[in-house]
């Protein structure tokens, strides 16, 4: 018995929305593009599975290698919600941008530690060296 899966992904390509239907069966892989124009809900994309699977003009078949992979249900979720949150910064410049603001950050941190340090030994040098006079007489 034949093993057939299917995925889609649903992305935003300048100016509408688009999702790419991709479908493995015997080891070879067809891909079909749709675009749905202003954001889809998640029931819209269901509903248009459903109603238009069959009416989709797939690509020709291109070989490819098929990973059998048992998955863990709550993992599958866990990893969909990551996707879907958007963590942090977005684009690898500003994640860049980001790390070089914290690396001089830690940086003046540093200095500013060890001018404190020598300010505080100038101070206690002081106080000794009054200490020392006033014990003198002077």
């Amino acid at each position: 018995m034949d093993k057939v899966s299917g995925n889609l992904t649903v992305f935003f390509e300048e100016p509408f929305w688009v999702g790419v239907f991709e479908r493995i069966s015997e080891g070879k892989l067809a891909v079909c593009k749709v675009t749905f124009g202003a954001e889809p809900k998640d029931y819209e994309i269901y509903d248009f599975a459903l109603k238009n699977y069959y009416r989709l003009r797939f690509s020709p078949a291109v070989a490819t290698d098929v990973k059998e992979v048992g998955r863990n249900p709550k993992r599958v979720q866990r990893e969909v919600r990551k996707q879907v949150q958007n963590i942090g910064i977005g684009t690898k410049s500003q994640q860049a941008l980001k790390l070089q603001q914290e690396q001089l950050k830690t940086e003046r941190k540093v200095v500013s530690r060890g001018q404190r340090e020598v300010e505080k030994q100038r101070q206690f040098e002081l106080k000794q060296q009054k200490k020392k006079e006033k014990h003198r007489g002077r």
